[in-house]
């Protein structure tokens, strides 16, 4: 009996997933981390997570701290991961349109890809010019839930109820919304083809997103507009969602990709 071509793709690789946790796990820590705690948290052999970080030290992916006795993510990556930034179409593609709608209208705009179900990367920002602004960093890893973008992965993914709840009890909030409020804002999201998050995930600041579909029309990114509540009232929260939605729109005309909500 033959494996197939599906078969030799879905084939784990032990080594390089443990290598794989190990950088997202050290690359979330404020601090660094041990290896026994590495190795607790990955369900790993310490003598295993061990051999793995010396690998990635002697390669410049992280860095020991003999004083705190831990490892922390090192520069070594930033070739590796500047590389991907550069080299991702859509990332090049819609840069422009957020800067011109940063400038238009004072706000912090971003766009992010989705990372399967569990997170999102944020792959290209223009930052207001305002004296207050909201830092945001390339690169920046988020749960897929986050503020309006979550609610637009939940209107336009199909993920259950279920597990849309569990996903949901993880968030970390400034203000929590119920499940039933966010769930109702969720299904506008739908209706409208735009999300919006009014101070939940940081108190005084709205956050308004669009979904970006692939070629099978499926939701693959987001593009987002971050203002604080005044200023976003004071420029309309429609008109800042209706930019959204045109470049969402000229982005897709021009990949020949599928809009199939709100327009």
């Amino acid at each position: 009996m033959t494996k197939t071509d599906n078969d030799v793709r879905r084939r784990q690789v032990p080594a390089v997933t443990r290598a794989i946790a190990i950088l997202r796990r050290l690359a979330r820590a404020d601090e660094p981390l041990g290896v026994n705690e590495l190795a607790r948290e990955l369900d790993m052999v310490p003598s295993t997570c061990l051999h793995i970080l010396r690998v990635l030290q002697e390669e410049g992916f992280v860095s020991s701290d003999a004083r705190r006795r831990g490892y922390s993510i090192d520069v070594g990556i930033l070739p590796i991961a500047n590389a991907a930034l550069r080299k991702n179409t859509f990332a090049t593609l819609v840069q422009a349109g957020l800067d011109d709608i940063a400038a238009r209208f004072d706000t912090t705009c971003v766009a992010t890809t989705l990372l399967e179900m569990q997170h999102m990367v944020v792959v290209a920002l223009s930052e207001a010019r305002m004296a207050f602004r909201l830092h945001v960093e390339l690169g920046s890893r988020f749960p897929t839930l986050t503020s309006a973008t979550g609610r637009c992965v939940a209107a336009f993914t199909d993920v259950d109820r279920k597990t849309l709840k569990g996903m949901f009890d993880r968030q970390k909030w400034d203000v929590p919304p119920t499940f039933d409020t966010w769930r109702e804002e969720v299904e506008e999201a739908r209706r409208s083809g735009y999300a919006v998050d009014r101070g939940n995930y940081i108190s005084g600041v709205t956050v308004v997103a669009v979904p970006v579909f692939d070629a099978g029309g499926r939701m693959a990114h987001s593009i987002v507009a971050i203002g604080i509540k005044e200023r976003v009232d004071k420029v309309g929260l429609g008109r800042l969602a209706n930019a959204l939605l045109e470049l969402r729109d000229d982005l897709a005309a021009r990949q020949g990709e599928r809009t199939p909500v709100g327009r």
